[in-house]
């Protein structure tokens, strides 16, 4: 086959303990999945059910550590976010997934950054357009390795936290999500086919906030892991 132009290499996630690299198809993402995070963006997520929106397979910033990772603070925006959040990795097909049979389809887990264009996100959201120019652009999605299931299980209760410049600005529990990761894949694949290589970030803890460049965040979830993450200049 020939293309037109040169094609671009295919976004992947490292696995942990392999030399194996898991290809990104798709990103999808929860909102507002931990009620103390609702309130502090003005809103009541546990009276609702959840909504999504979506990165592209190219915000995916791989991180091994005890490398650290770097992003460049993204263009069009005076107020660049922080969301540390558990991430799924799915390795099946899945269409209108009962809560009970919808870990079947899960790869494994892994610890990501959901950077978020914040200034753009609420003025999109104000003008009641979409916003996915807030949540979707080069170094949206840092990720750590995955890990399979097969060697973890299913988390769903733990510590997940980030720290900026060594300081705690996000603090929480697995177990404190609204949604869980069953039902939150249920109510996704009223939707959408889940498929072999999609992500779905899964919502944020309370604490979020703004970093610049020069910035770095520590972050983790107990048995995943860390993901260290560096704050670039602009490219221009």
């Amino acid at each position: 086959m020939s293309y037109a132009i040169a094609p671009w290499n295919l976004p992947s996630v490292p696995v942990a303990g392999s030399a194996d690299r898991f290809p990104v198809r798709h990103i999808y993402c929860v909102g507002r999945n931990y009620a103390e995070h609702a309130k502090e963006m003005g809103g009541d997520a546990s009276k609702e059910p959840p909504f999504f929106f979506t990165k592209a397979a190219d915000s995916v910033v791989p991180v091994v550590p005890p490398a650290i990772g770097s992003i460049h603070y993204p263009l069009g925006t005076k107020n660049l976010h922080h969301e540390i959040e558990l991430v799924v990795a799915i390795g099946g097909h899945g269409v209108k997934l009962a809560p009970e049979r919808a870990l079947e389809i899960v790869w494994g887990y892994a610890v990501g950054l959901d950077m978020t264009r914040r200034d753009l996100q609420n003025d999109m959201r104000e003008k009641k357009r979409p916003w996915d120019i807030g949540k979707s652009f080069a170094g949206a999605a840092p990720i750590g390795p995955l890990h399979p299931v097969i060697a973890i299980g299913h988390p769903a209760k733990g510590r997940i936290w980030v720290d900026v410049n060594g300081s705690r600005r996000q603090s929480g529990d697995l177990a404190e999500m609204i949604w869980d990761v069953p039902h939150t894949l249920h109510f996704l694949s009223q939707y959408y086919e889940l498929m072999p290589g999609d992500l779905v970030f899964t919502g944020t803890p309370s604490g979020v906030g703004a970093v610049v460049a020069g910035d770095r965040l520590d972050g983790g979830i107990d048995g995943l892991g860390t993901l260290s993450l560096s704050i670039a200049p602009p490219l221009v």
